[in-house]
Formats: C-alpha cells, sequence, structure tokens
C-alpha cells in the first residue's frame, strides 16, 4: 500500500473504515448474545470504553 500510494484513495479508505465499524458491532452482538455472566460483563467493559470517547462517548453508551 505504501509503495504504491494506494492510501490516497478516500473511497477506498472510508469503505475500509465503515466496514472495519460494522465488524466491530457484529464481534459484540455476537459476544452478548449468550447473555450468560461473561457476556454480561463482557458487554459493561465495552460500553466503559465507549463512555471514553470525548464529548459523544455518554451518550453513545446511553444510545447503545
Amino acid at each position: 500500500g505504501m509503495y504504491y500510494g494506494s492510501y490516497t484513495f478516500l473511497e477506498t479508505w472510508n469503505i475500509g473504515v465503515i466496514l472495519l465499524f460494522a465488524v466491530m458491532a457484529t464481534a459484540f452482538m455476537g459476544y452478548v448474545l449468550p447473555w450468560g455472566q461473561m457476556s454480561f460483563w463482557g458487554a459493561t467493559v465495552i460500553t466503559n470504553l465507549l463512555s471514553a470517547i470525548p464529548y459523544i462517548g455518554t451518550s453513545l453508551v446511553e444510545w447503545i
């Protein structure tokens, strides 16, 4: 990527970021789906990590 300069294609970069967030959301839902004790605490940790985002973190956690 660095050698050919493929990092300059903005559309490819945006699609990659969207896919990253889609895969992260799918992994979160798959982790929480059984809803056991481990799933509960895993969801708690992940939502607490989201609350560390400046300005929108607490609103994002309440939305989720």
